[in-house]
């Protein structure tokens, strides 16, 4: 069996998806099989797998880094939020359900069988697996049935790593009370320490590690400076959403309550001279270059968001001023009517953005599918686009229908408004850099810029150096012989 180790956090959004990505890359430059594993993930960024089957991006990034295929015993259970108290259960890659969070919590016990069965086949080809927790093992609300954090780390006897965040104030509060909530067996656990997002003088800063220690009784193991890396991010708590300056490109992604899969844009920000901002408001949206609206784990209620807070209107007053793309929820949205007659989102009917000649109706059936193909005949700015290959993921519930008519919309991508609206249901349709290249390239023309083409981003070997960068970061500041020493004897 394979050894482990656990990255526990003392909140959400403390990094704990990005350490575990960097053991995952130092383990498997060390000649190791490693692997991660997330038993539970709540988020909006996931992907199709090979298999067809759903997982949390996270996990997906992390097997990147560890050289290896992405696969959904890597994450058995995601959950992905509709509402404020309600998720959609995916287990082991497919629809379980809509629950609300009364009924996931007395359901999640039944779940057990199903982890442990995941983390099995996950072992037999790993020498080690790095396990990444979920929020906090100090919420005694949710103690009873853990299944992700401390409760995780009893099934398969892993030692864990309390990991804290200094950039958001109070790290040795978070990591000292979270150890004091914890039962002393619980607490036997947890090997060393990780404070992580450290920005300034670390002399200033040892005394309080000093005591730190004395206090926990345990060692810290590192100190991990603030990093600049692009990387997939686990959930809307993204830094990206917080950058607001312009380049020369201005691309605009509109950010509602429940977006999903905004990894589609992080290509963009590897092309000199392009500017990906993240908009809630029509104030914020001003006169970009262009438009985007990304996937949406509730397509109706964000559009309403839109239509409530003046988005929409703002968007429409610049069709035929700047193009607009919509992936997946967004794709809907730009279309004639959205209807649920099977009362998958808010049920009902309401029209829709009325900018491309479909319509959508929602249904129980989710499409999970890899695909790809190629562009078919497009119109105004994005008319080099067409005939150009394409591959991704498809991600939705509902179908697009020709409006008008009851036949599928069956191309991959559609386009309206005179050459300046487009729609696909395909996420991950820009990884491959020659489309965004190519749209970019028209952007910068179209609004006369001397822009430099540096020819397409290999954004898969750009992704290999953030991880390496990572690795050596962490090899740097992580005492490494300590957390091999936690492994027990596997990696002697």
């Amino acid at each position: 069996m394979a050894k482990v180790i656990m990255i526990q956090g003392t909140m959400s959004n403390v990094g704990k998806s990005i350490l575990t990505a960097g053991l995952c890359r130092i383990f498997m430059q060390d000649g190791y099989r490693a692997a991660p594993f997330k038993s539970q993930n709540m988020a909006l960024n996931s992907f199709i797998t090979e298999e067809g089957l759903e997982m949390g991006r996270a996990q997906v990034m992390q097997a990147e880094a560890a050289g290896i295929r992405p696969r959904v015993c890597m994450n058995p259970i995601l959950l992905k939020p509709t509402s404020q108290t309600g998720s959609q259960v995916i287990v082991n890659g497919e629809v379980v359900g809509n629950m609300s969070a009364q009924e996931y919590f007395a359901y999640k016990k039944q779940l057990l069988p199903r982890i442990r069965e995941a983390f099995e086949e996950l072992a037999p080809c790993t020498d080690i697996i790095v396990i990444e927790g979920a929020g906090s093992p100090a919420e005694i609300n949710l103690r009873d049935n853990d299944i992700v954090n401390m409760g995780m780390a009893q099934l398969v006897n892993a030692p864990v790593i309390l990991v804290g965040d200094i950039d958001r104030g109070g790290v040795f509060a978070q990591l000292l009370g979270t150890l004091m909530l914890l039962s002393e067996e619980e607490r036997k656990r947890v090997k060393g320490l990780v404070i992580n997002k450290f920005r300034g003088d670390k002399g200033i800063l040892d005394p309080g590690i000093e005591m730190l220690q004395k206090r926990a009784g345990i060692p810290v193991a590192g100190v991990v400076p603030y990093m600049d890396l692009s990387l997939d991010d686990e959930d809307s708590l993204s830094s990206r959403f917080d950058k607001k300056e312009r380049a020369g490109i201005d691309l605009a992604v509109i950010r509602y309550p429940r977006i999903s899969n905004f990894t589609d844009f992080h290509v963009f920000e590897t092309i000199p001279g392009v500017s990906v901002r993240y908009v809630a408001s029509a104030g914020e949206l001003g006169h970009p270059d262009m438009i985007f609206l990304p996937g949406s784990k509730n397509t109706m209620g964000d559009l309403k968001w839109m239509r409530q807070n003046g988005l929409e209107a703002a968007v429409r007053h610049l069709v035929r001023a700047v193009p607009i793309w919509g992936i997946c929820g967004g794709y809907q949205m730009l279309g004639q009517k959205i209807t649920d007659p099977e009362a998958v989102e808010e049920g009902g009917a309401m029209r829709g953005m009325e900018l491309l000649p479909v319509c959508t109706v929602l249904h129980k059936d989710k499409t999970r599918a890899r695909t790809r193909g190629v562009i078919g005949p497009l119109q105004g700015i994005f008319a080099k686009l067409s005939g150009m290959p394409f591959q991704g993921y498809e991600i939705h519930m509902g179908r697009a229908y020709a409006a008008g008519s009851e036949s599928v919309w069956d191309a991959p991508v559609a386009d309206g408004c005179e050459g300046w609206v487009l729609g696909t249901y395909v996420h991950g349709i820009f990884d491959r850099g020659e489309i965004a290249v190519r749209l970019v390239r028209e952007l910068a023309l179209r609004k006369g810029l001397k822009w430099e083409d540096t020819g397409i981003p290999d954004y898969a070997g750009f992704k290999e150096t953030q991880y390496d960068r990572l690795a050596a970061a962490l090899r740097e500041h992580l005492n490494m012989e300590e957390i091999y020493g936690w492994l027990e004897e596997a990696c002697i």
